[in-house]
């Protein structure tokens, strides 16, 4: 279901399809690996929500006192290693996420994750991550989840859970995790059962992570390609929307006549590349 956010989002369409950035010129596959031996500590953090449009976060006792389960949890490695796949890979490739470690982790914001939305209540499943850079000691798995949480009177959808993942190659230990809700202007929906009602709103912070070791913000890579893109190749396996050349009214208008195609005008009155609603 889509709520009206702000204001009238107009957009045009015309014929084509945008390719993710696509590095056809990097070849080199690196194995990922992870000992076994030792935990890592997870810290989780669920701030009040600050705003739904109709009030749910004030007048629902449920959301207005949702916060995270455990503030901090001991995970195996064994929990992380679900984020790697067995065989080596290269810069851009993308690849499943095992369910099993992503639900425990979910679980410490929430005792009820559910990760198959689209019965329920989303456009959009799945579990996906990207290697996006490497060098000699780190490699930097980038990755974006789609899931929700079962309360005792309706879900709770945010709108997807982003992150990183940063691993000492020469340790084979994990240096950074980060797993949480963007922001933006709304970034969740939630629905109630007893009043067959659905909400959207905003929660300031909702995030799994750890630092077992420091990683340079501006570490040089061997090879790598931008954040952007590495988020636009997970956005393009969950939303065919995004496949498409949109453009603006004005740009369409001009370009139309030189081109002798007709222009497909698209009113919206939400986001296209989220389940906030």
């Amino acid at each position: 279901m889509k709520i009206l956010i702000v204001g009238l989002l107009i957009l045009a369409m015309m014929s084509g399809q945008l390719n993710a950035d696509d590095p056809s010129t990097i070849n080199n596959k690196i194995t990922l690996n992870l000992d076994g031996t030792p935990e890592i500590s997870v810290k989780g953090f669920i701030a009040p929500i600050e705003y739904t449009q109709y009030g749910f976060h004030v007048e629902w006792d449920e959301l207005a006192n949702l916060r995270v389960a455990e503030p901090e949890k001991q995970y195996p490695a064994s929990v992380f290693r679900t984020f790697l796949l067995p065989e080596a890979v290269s810069v851009g490739d993308l690849w499943k996420i095992g369910e099993g470690g992503v639900l425990e982790l979910l679980r410490q914001l929430h005792p009820k994750p559910n990760l198959d939305i689209s019965i329920s209540s989303g456009d959009s499943r799945g579990l996906w991550a990207c290697l996006r850079a490497y060098n000699d000691k780190y490699a930097e798995i980038v990755f974006r989840i789609h899931a929700e949480f079962i309360l005792e009177d309706g879900r709770f959808t945010p709108s997807q859970f982003a992150g990183h993942l940063v691993i000492d190659r020469i340790k084979e230990k994990v240096a950074s995790f980060k797993m949480h809700v963007p922001e933006g202007v709304l970034n969740f929906d939630v629905g109630r059962n007893s009043t067959r009602t659905i909400d959207v709103g905003f929660c300031p912070q909702m995030e799994l992570r750890a630092e077992s070791q420091e990683v340079v913000p501006d570490t040089d890579f061997i090879e790598s390609i931008t954040q952007e893109a590495a988020e636009r190749k997970l956005i393009l396996r969950f939303y065919k929307s995004q496949q498409i050349n949109w453009v603006s009214l004005e740009e369409a208008l001009e370009m139309a006549p030189a081109q002798q195609k007709p222009v497909h005008v698209v009113s919206i009155d939400g986001p296209l590349a989220d389940e906030a609603c």
